[in-house]
C-alpha cells in the first residue's frame, strides 16, 4: 500500500510540477521558445504559402535594370516628379515611396550654383531654374502621393525636433488602450518641409522584425513619442480609399492592446502591438514593374489604374532587403504590399485572443495525461500514447492554420510535452529501480543475494529443470534447543534463535554462499550454485570455520548470562548433484538432490556421537591444503555402504586440553596400520587428554577389540545412528 502511495504521490507531484511549469514557460514566453514558435509557423507557410489571388496593388521597382538605364541612385527629383505625373495619369488611387526624401535634391540648380566656379551670367541664369524638390512638391500637390519617415528609437530626444506632418488622425474606439501598446520609437527622420506639406499622406516605413530578423508581421500602426503614427502601408490604403481617419479597436476589458484596425471599408485584426501578420505568397512577375518601363511609357495604364502602387527597390545596392518566412531574401517594400494584398483580399493571419488560454489548458491537460501514461502504463503504450498526443497537438496546430488561418502554438506545448514524458519516464525507471530494489532487498530474505542477483540477469534460470553441478554443502544443527524453550519465554528463545540465524547467515552471505534451506534452527547452505565457484571447497570450509567461532561465542556469552544456550553442529562435504527448480509450474523450489546433500547432513549429526563440533570430509578439505584438520577416521555413515575419510578442523577455539595435533595423529597413524602400539598410544594421550573427544573414542574402540580385530580398523567406523 505505502508503494502504491509512493507511486501516485510521484505522479501528482510530477504532473503538478510539470504543468505548473509549462504554462509558467508558456507566460514567460522567452526568446528561445519565441524564436521556435515563429520558425514553427514559418514553416506552416512554406508548406502552405498564401496562393496569389490579383489584387489592385503593384510595386514599381527601382531594380539593377534601372539604375543601369537611368543612373545611380538618388534620381534627380525631377526624374520622381516624372514617375508621380504617370503614375497620376493611369489613374493609380494611391503613390506611396519606400523612400524617404530627408536631403534636398544634389542635382537641383542651386545647389549646383554652390559647388561650380561659375560665370555670373551663368550662376543668375541657373538660379533662375525652378528648384527639383518643388518641381517634386508641386506634383506632389496634384496627385494622392504617400510619403515616407524613418523611425528610430536609439538616439536621444532633441529639443525642436521636426516630425511629419499628419494628414491622418487615429480616433481610439470604446475608450481605447493607452498609446503604450504600440512599440514606441523617440525620433524620426522625415522628408524636406516642402515635401511633407504637399504629400496626401505620411507613413513610417519602419519594421520591428523578430530576434532572427525575419518580417512576420508588418505594423499598421507605430508610436514616435506620445503619438501614434500609421506605417506606409496603412496611410497608403487610407490615402487609395480617401479616407480621414484610422480607427484603432482595443482588446475587450480595456486592456493595453490592440484588436484591430479600421481603415475605410477595411477592418485589418492585429496583434496587441498594431501589427498585422503577413502570410506572404510565392513570388510572381505580376506584382513588380521596373521603374524604367513606367518612365519610357511602355507599361500598360490599365495595370496602375486604381491601383495602390508602391515604390521600391530590389537594387542590392540600396540595401533595402529582408528575410522573410518562406526562407527568401526580398525587398522591404514587397512585405508592405503583400499587407496591402491580403488587407484587401480579405485573407488575413491571425492569432486569437484566447490563442494563450487554449496553449495553456492544453499544457495542464497534456501534463497530466503524459505523467499518467508514464507513470502507470507499460513502457510500449506509454510511447504510443505520449506519441498519438504529441502528434494531436501538433496536428492541431497545422490544422488551425492551413483550415482557419490561426496561429495557435502547439509547439511549446509539445516540446513541454515531450519534456514531461522524458522526465515522468526517467523519475519512473527511477522509482522502478528504486522499487527493484526494494523488492530485491526483501526477496533477499527469503532467497540468498547471490540467488537473487543471478535471477535478475538471468531469468531464463527460472525454468522447470536442474543441471548437474560439483557443489559444497555445509548443515548445521544447534544442540538443546527444544531443551531451551522449555527452560525460558518461549518468545525470548525466539528472539534469541533469530539474533543467532541472522548472523549464520550473514556469513554465508559473506562467503557467497545460497541459503538452501532452514528448517527450525538447522541452516543448510550450498556453495557454486546457481553460480559456479571454482573455489567453492575454500569457500565453504571458511565459512563453516567462521560460523563455528561465532557460534561458541554466542553460546559462551549467554551461558555466561545463565542462559542455556547449546552449541553449534556442523557438518561440511562435496560433490557432483543435480541443481536446479523443482516443484511444478506453480511454485519452484531451488535445491541441490544427490547423495553429497545427504551425506553432509550425516557429517553434521554424526558430531553428536563423535563429541565434535566439526565435521569435513576428505573430500572437501582436499582443495584446502592449507586447512589444520586431525582426521576423524574412515566413517560408515546411516544408509551408506562405503567409509568415508572425515576430519576436524582446527580452530582458535579447539580446547587448549585436546592432545596435540601431532601426537594424536601418529597415534592415528599406529592404529590405522594396525601397529600393536596404537592402544599404549592412545592409552598415554586419554590419560593427559581425557577430555578430547577423538581420543576417548579410538581409545574405547581400541580397548574393546582384539588384536586381530584391530587391524581391521582402517575399514570404517559403522555409524548406526544419523
Amino acid at each position: 500500500m505505502m508503494r502504491k502511495l509512493s507511486l501516485r504521490a510521484m505522479a501528482v507531484l510530477l504532473a503538478l510540477g510539470s504543468a505548473a511549469l509549462g504554462v509558467l514557460l508558456l507566460l514567460l514566453d522567452p526568446v528561445a521558445l519565441k524564436t521556435l514558435r515563429y520558425q514553427g509557423f514559418d514553416q506552416y507557410q512554406r508548406w502552405q504559402p498564401r496562393p496569389y489571388v490579383e489584387a489592385p496593388v503593384r510595386i514599381i521597382d527601382i531594380d539593377e535594370a534601372s539604375l543601369e538605364r537611368l543612373g545611380q541612385w538618388p534620381w534627380p527629383r525631377t526624374r520622381i516628379a516624372e514617375l508621380v505625373e504617370r503614375v497620376q495619369a493611369a489613374g493609380a488611387a494611391t503613390l506611396a515611396f519606400d523612400v524617404v526624401f530627408a536631403e534636398p535634391d544634389r542635382t537641383s540648380p542651386r545647389t549646383v550654383t554652390q559647388l561650380w566656379p561659375l560665370a555670373p551670367a551663368l550662376r543668375g541664369a541657373l538660379q533662375a531654374l525652378p528648384d527639383h524638390d518643388e518641381v517634386l512638391a508641386a506634383a506632389l500637390r496634384d496627385s494622392d502621393v504617400v510619403l515616407g519617415f524613418a523611425v528610430q528609437r536609439d538616439q536621444a530626444v532633441e529639443a525642436g525636433q521636426r516630425l511629419p506632418s499628419a494628414p491622418y488622425r487615429h480616433v481610439w474606439l470604446g475608450g481605447g488602450p493607452a498609446p503604450e501598446a504600440l512599440h514606441g520609437f523617440t525620433t524620426a527622420v522625415p522628408p524636406l518641409p516642402v515635401l511633407d506639406a504637399a504629400a496626401r499622406g505620411m507613413g513610417a516605413l519602419t519594421f520591428v522584425p523578430d530576434a532572427d530578423g525575419v518580417v512576420r508581421r508588418v505594423p499598421l500602426v507605430l508610436r514616435l513619442g506620445e503619438q501614434p503614427v500609421p506605417s506606409l502601408a496603412a496611410e497608403a490604403l487610407r490615402v487609395g480609399q480617401g479616407a480621414t481617419n484610422h480607427l484603432l479597436r482595443s482588446a475587450e476589458g480595456g486592456l493595453p492592446a490592440l484588436e484591430e484596425v479600421r481603415i475605410g471599408d477595411v477592418t485589418i485584426p492585429t496583434t496587441a502591438q498594431g501589427e498585422m501578420w503577413v502570410h506572404y505568397s510565392a513570388p510572381v512577375p505580376e506584382r513588380y514593374l521596373p521603374a524604367w518601363r513606367v518612365l519610357a511609357g511602355e507599361v500598360d495604364p490599365d495595370l496602375l489604374a486604381g491601383h495602390l502602387v508602391l515604390v521600391g527597390s530590389s537594387a542590392q545596392g540600396l540595401m533595402d532587403l529582408r528575410f522573410n518566412p518562406l526562407g527568401r531574401v526580398m525587398p522591404g517594400v514587397e512585405a508592405h504590399a503583400q499587407a496591402l494584398e491580403q488587407a484587401l483580399t480579405g485573407h488575413f493571419l491571425t492569432r486569437p485572443h484566447w490563442a494563450q488560454a487554449l496553449e495553456v489548458v492544453t499544457v495542464a491537460v497534456g501534463a497530466v495525461l503524459v505523467v499518467g501514461l508514464a507513470t502507470y502504463a507499460s513502457a510500449l503504450l506509454a510511447a504510443a500514447g505520449a506519441a498519438v498526443l504529441l502528434a494531436g497537438v501538433l496536428w492541431g496546430g497545422w490544422w488551425a492554420f492551413s483550415a482557419h488561418g490561426l496561429l495557435i502554438n502547439s509547439f511549446t506545448p509539445a516540446l513541454v510535452l515531450l519534456g514531461c514524458y522524458v522526465l515522468a519516464s526517467l523519475a519512473h525507471h527511477f522509482w522502478s529501480e528504486r522499487q527493484h530494489r526494494w523488492v530485491k532487498q526483501a526477496f533477499s530474505r527469503y532467497v540468498s543475494p547471490n540467488r537473487v542477483e543471478y535471477l535478475v540477469n538471468h531469468p531464463d534460470a527460472l525454468e522447470l529443470g536442474g543441471k548437474r553441478q560439483t557443489c559444497s554443502f555445509i548443515f548445521t544443527d544447534l544442540a538443546g534447543f527444544t531443551g531451551l524453550m522449555e527452560k525460558i519465554d518461549p518468545a525470548e528463545a525466539l528472539v534469541l534463535l533469530n539474533r543467532y540465524l541472522e548472523d549464520m547467515i550473514a556469513i554465508a552471505f559473506k562467503h557467497q554462499g545460497t541459503l538452501d534451506r532452514i528448517v527450525g534452527d538447522a541452516v543448510a547452505i550450498m556453495f557454486s550454485a546457481p553460480v559456479p565457484q571454482p573455489d567453492h571447497p575454500r569457500r565453504a570450509l571458511a565459512c563453516a570455520l567462521e560460523m563455528h567461532t561465532f557460534a561458541t561465542r554466542y553460546a559462551l556469552d549467554l551461558q555466561a548470562r545463565g542462559i542455556p544456550f547449546g552449541h553449534t553442529r556442523l557438518g561440511v562435504h562435496s560433490g557432483e548433484v543435480i541443481v536446479g527448480n523443482f516443484g511444478g509450474n506453480a511454485i519452484f523450489d531451488y535445491r541441490a538432490l544427490g547423495d553429497p546433500v545427504n551425506t553432509a547432513a550425516r557429517l553434521e549429526s554424526v558430531n553428536k556421537h563423535l563429541g565434535t563440533r566439526i565435521c569435513v570430509s576428505a573430500v572437501t578439505l582436499a582443495d584446502c591444503p592449507e586447512a589444520a584438520a586431525r582426521p576423524v577416521g574412515r566413517l560408515v555413515l546411516k544408509g551408506k555402504s562405503q567409509a568415508l575419510k572425515v576430519y576436524e578442523p582446527l580452530t582458535p577455539e579447539t580446547p587448549e586440553d585436546y592432545a596435540p595435533r601431532a601426537a594424536y595423529e601418529a597415534a592415528y597413524e599406529a592404529m590405522a596400520r594396525g601397529d600393536e602400539a596404537a592402544l599404549p598410544m592412545f592409552e598415554a594421550l586419554h590419560r593427559d587428554h581425557p577430555n578430547d573427544p577423538l581420543v576417548r573414542l579410538h581409545h574405547e574402540r581400541l580397548r574393546g577389540l582384539d588384536p586381530m580385530a584391530r587391524a581391521e580398523l582402517a575399514d570404517g567406523i559403522v555409524m548406526d545412528a544419523k
